[in-house]
């Protein structure tokens, strides 16, 4: 890597980076250069689930300092506009975003940051906890949005690394019953080990035979379904599944017009709800990773060092294992 180290302003901070998780979005972007209007104009670095370390801090942080094990949340709005005064900074138009045209990502040695946005990871969390955080919190904002509560019955459509994080907090939020549908049957395995209750491997059934599976399974339709795929069939099957006054939430993104049986979901009073990253879900994560009530150590099937990052990538892009891993610091031997 040969551009400079950069000089941390006021009110950022200085990292040496540690742990980057690689998304499909980056495989996305690194293959097609675009995703919807987000297009590649210049060179752009990835990465945007990432940990590191404090080595500098700018001369207005004061909750941070040199040493500091950080975990990084990689949207930063650059306005305090209506939607940062609602909590809801992530719908705010000029946010900056890691990786994210015309926006450079963290996947690189050195990278500076906005400190509010770097948040102090506790001893006992790891830098690969710390980078998991990302994708977990999709899963939060998602599990927040569904209103998942005690004795919830859900459908998660897909078993990616998505998929996986909302059976996670699912489960960790009190729902009573979580079913997984997808394609693969060593994503499904994968979806067992960290607490999905059943698992239906998908083969060529119609939406409607998809959703009498996820009926039969429960013993019952579920209250809530969270589509983590943005396949249109997985959509259809959504809406079908859910109960009448359910809600289906929309995580995964696929083409920009989608035909799905909308008077159904409209006259059953199914609400569809979309997300669009998360927003305040770092601390909430942290906590629960410190009190060990949730565990995101078994997402982790690949760690390659940052000079193999095109093997990595290729590594993503075949689809093998579940989240693979970059670690940038040569001179750290921590696990």
């Amino acid at each position: 890597e040969t551009r400079p180290i950069p000089e941390p302003g006021p009110n950022e901070v200085l990292l040496r980076m540690h742990s980057v998780g690689i998304c499909g979005s980056d495989v996305h972007y690194w293959q097609h250069g675009r995703i919807g209007d987000f297009v590649v104009k210049n060179p752009m670095v990835l990465g945007h689930e990432a940990s590191g370390t404090v080595i500098k801090v700018g001369s207005g942080v004061t909750h941070l300092k040199p040493g500091d094990r950080v975990a990084i949340e990689p949207g930063v709005p650059r306005e305090m506009d209506e939607f940062c005064k609602t909590g809801r900074y992530n719908l705010s138009p000029t946010i900056f975003f890691c990786a994210t045209p015309p926006d450079d990502g963290n996947l690189c040695r050195y990278y500076k940051h906005s400190a509010s946005y770097c948040y102090k990871l506790p001893d006992n969390v790891t830098f690969e906890e710390g980078a998991l955080i990302e994708p977990l919190s999709v899963g939060i904002h998602a599990c927040k949005r569904a209103g998942v509560t005690l004795g919830s019955k859900v459908f998660v459509s897909g078993s990616g690394p998505i998929g996986l994080v909302n059976v996670i907090v699912a489960k960790m939020m009190g729902a009573a019953a979580v079913v997984v549908t997808d394609l693969s049957a060593s994503r499904l395995q994968k979806a067992k080990e960290v607490g999905a209750d059943f698992t239906i491997q998908v083969k060529n059934e119609t939406p409607q035979e998809v959703a009498s599976k996820v009926e039969a399974v429960l013993g019952c339709m579920p209250d809530i379904t969270v589509e983590c795929t943005g396949v249109q069939a997985c959509i259809q099957a959504g809406i079908y599944a859910t109960r009448s006054g359910g809600t289906l939430v929309l995580v995964g993104l696929g083409p920009e017009m989608v035909t799905v049986p909308i008077v159904n979901a409209a006259v059953r009073e199914v609400d569809i709800r979309g997300i669009f990253r998360y927003c305040n879900t770092w601390p909430v994560a942290i906590a629960l990773l410190a009190s060990k009530r949730i565990n995101v150590k078994p997402l982790v099937t690949h760690r390659f060092p940052l000079e193999k990052a095109l093997e990595a990538f290729e590594t993503t892009k075949r689809g093998e294992g579940v989240k693979v891993m970059l670690k940038c610091d040569p001179t750290d031997q921590s696990p």
